[in-house]
């Protein structure tokens, strides 16, 4: 159902921006509890670094590049900071300073760090809510 005067969104230009979740980020009051009931409970295999890494496979099960990454983080940590949120997603895409410079005509609030790293590049936006919204190059070949 349509909202009246809301044009519908052009999704061959959103699915140029984004082409997937990269992770789920989130915070706990007490990080180490809750990774240990969600191994316990849900048999995440969450490792020493406060996450893990979900393989992506084909229709037949077989793995090929690219991974989803989930992880808890202490909420005193700063990682979804300035939002007030508990959670951050982090969306995969393909050019990264391609879109930070559209997000930004486009009047977004983009935060001005970027990272390049190993792991690729990275660049966050604040959504209208006050979410910080992730976003990931990977590198080439994930």
């Amino acid at each position: 159902m349509r909202h009246r005067g809301a044009q519908p969104p052009d999704l061959g230009d959103l699915m140029k921006r984004v082409t997937g979740i990269g992770g789920i980020f989130f915070t706990a009051k007490d990080a180490p509890a809750l990774r240990a009931w969600y191994k316990r409970h849900l048999g995440i295999d969450v490792q020493d670094w406060g996450g893990t890494a979900f393989t992506w496979t084909d229709g037949e099960g077989q793995p090929f590049a690219g991974s989803t990454i989930w992880s808890i983080g202490a909420a005193e940590g700063g990682q979804v900071a300035p939002s007030a949120a508990s959670f951050m997603v982090n969306y995969r895409v393909e050019d990264l300073l391609g879109l930070v410079a559209t997000l930004r005509e486009e009047g977004c609030n983009v935060i001005e760090k970027i990272d390049d790293s190993e792991y690729g590049k990275f660049a966050w936006v604040m959504d209208p809510e006050g979410n910080k919204v992730e976003l990931w190059q990977p590198p080439s070949g994930q």
